[in-house]
């Protein structure tokens, strides 16, 4: 049996977590895997053809494998790219989950699943976002979550780990069902008898969704997406479940499994069901908007940097679902890269935030303060990973976030404002939000006076190198942004109907 390119891509960290699970030395296999991994996705970034119907050039197979006949199942994956960005910025981000792993501090059993936990996640992701069918679609990302479930009570942070375990699997099982509610809902009325994207593309086409079918379909898929996404309101498990995960489940979740959400919106929701869209696009303004002035201002108020950090990822969902309620190429453009950007950035606070953990079990900035002077490079790195989030310009934040405000005002032409542009005015107050709360941290724990004689170690080599990637990162994609969006044109124009 010849693999393909996709499959390979999914395999590698896949294998590499079951050989650590049964026994091969975990650090060097993560490490060694994950590096692979990210060099493999570039060569297949390298290699990507947007002329082509799956992206990849015609020397690169990846063959469809037929489960079920009857209704249509199979393995069969894709590339466009919105799925190329999102599957380079899961193994970008899984590289650095595994080299912030504490290694010389964990053994045994505890040693093989907190390094088969990340790779597992991150084939599961890669999974979800390359598959063109919405069985392996649905079945990948169930997959990544189980190692997070597993993580949080077992490996978490805090005396309510296990709650916040509990609350974070009962909202997303709960999430998943109604999504799988939706999607069954989408096959059963295309009557194509195929959980193939692209047979239901062509029903879709075909005009066999009706207006109202495609208002209730889409109106389950939003909520069982949202669920999975934090949108407001259903955002209340997000923050105590990243901030009792181990680092990197932290990184993992927040930077990359969380996207899976928003990539199922744009890559079924949108395109399949275009009226729905329209029936709750208002809807969606309101929610955004929940999540960014409602969350944003909770934020301000936490005293622990992980609830912190946890309410912030929730607030930035906001402003890629901004993106999508624009549903115009800037737009898109603009919640794409900014998904990419805000994965690559909360995974960098995440793993900045598992160092201080290591001094501060708390977290707690009230008793931290002058730690700039005990630890110069954590302090160097956090700086650089909050500007990134507040969105200065240079970091893929800010040309992201510029695109998604274009995005909302694309369209007017004069006269009184329209509910998209009153909701980026308002929107726009987000950004003085992020401002504060992110510079308040940082005054908090590295400047001023030391609350206490407490004092924190440096960031490790291993530590730098993670933490000094994932700054490259956001600096070359916001000083050349056209790396990545390049390669999106054509999956806007398929989320627009465009073609």
């Amino acid at each position: 049996m010849v693999l393909g390119y996709l499959e390979i891509l999914i395999l590698i960290p896949l294998l590499a977590a079951v050989g650590i699970l049964l026994g091969l030395q975990a650090r060097p296999v993560a490490i060694v895997a994950a590096l692979a991994n990210l060099l493999w996705g570039v060569f297949v970034w390298m290699n990507f053809d947007a002329t082509q119907p799956k992206g990849l050039a015609p020397q690169m197979p990846n063959p469809e494998r037929i489960i079920f006949a009857d209704p249509k199942i199979a393995l069969s994956l894709g590339l466009d790219g919105m799925s190329l960005v999102l599957a380079l910025l899961t193994v970008i981000v899984t590289l650095a989950a595994v080299w912030m792993t504490p290694g010389r501090s964990l053994t045994g059993a505890q040693a093989r699943l907190y390094y088969a936990s990340p790779l597992l996640i991150g084939a599961g992701a890669l999974g979800a976002f390359l598959s063109t069918d919405l069985f392996f679609f649905f079945a990948f990302h169930e997959l990544a979550l189980i190692p997070t479930f597993l993580m949080i009570g077992m490996m978490g942070h805090g005396e309510d780990r296990i709650g916040a375990a509990w609350k974070i699997t009962i909202y997303l099982s709960l999430g998943s069902l109604v999504l799988l509610a939706g999607l069954l809902a989408l096959v059963e009325a295309s009557g194509v008898n195929s959980f193939g994207m692209a047979d239901l593309e062509a029903a879709a086409a075909k005009g066999v969704f009706g207006a109202e079918t495609q208002k209730w379909i889409y109106l389950t898929l939003l909520i069982g997406f949202g669920v999975l996404i934090a949108l407001f309101p259903f955002h209340s498990w997000a923050a105590p479940a990243y901030a009792a995960a181990p680092t990197p489940v932290a990184m993992m979740h927040a930077g990359v499994l969380k996207k899976f959400g928003l990539y199922g919106l744009l890559r079924v929701a949108m395109p399949l069901l275009p009226l729905g869209h329209q029936a709750w696009a208002n809807w969606i303004l309101v929610l955004l908007l929940g999540n960014i002035l409602y969350v944003g201002l909770i934020t301000i108020v936490q005293d622990r940097l992980d609830k912190m950090l946890g309410f912030s990822s929730v607030m930035h969902m906001g402003y890629v679902f901004l993106g999508i309620a624009a549903a115009n190429p800037i737009g898109l453009n603009g919640a794409v890269l900014l998904m990419f950007a805000h994965g690559v950035s909360i995974a960098l606070l995440f793993a900045l935030a598992g160092e201080l953990r290591k001094d501060v079990p708390t977290l707690d900035m009230t008793t931290m303060g002058g730690l700039g002077k005990s630890a110069p490079v954590l302090c160097f790195l956090f700086a650089f990973a909050s500007f990134a989030s507040i969105g200065l310009p240079g970091f893929a934040n800010f040309a992201s976030e510029v695109m998604v405000f274009f995005g909302g005002f694309k369209d007017y032409h004069g006269g009184p404002l329209g509910a998209l542009q009153i909701t980026t005015v308002l929107a726009l107050w987000g950004v003085v939000i992020s401002a504060v709360y992110m510079l308040r941290a940082f005054r908090h724990i590295f400047q001023g006076e030391a609350v206490s004689n407490r004092k924190v170690s440096d960031v490790g080599v291993t530590g730098r190198l993670a933490a000094g990637m994932l700054v490259l990162v956001l600096l070359v994609a916001g000083i050349y942004p056209s790396l990545l969006l390049d390669v999106l044109p054509g999956s806007v124009q398929v989320i627009l109907g465009q073609r």
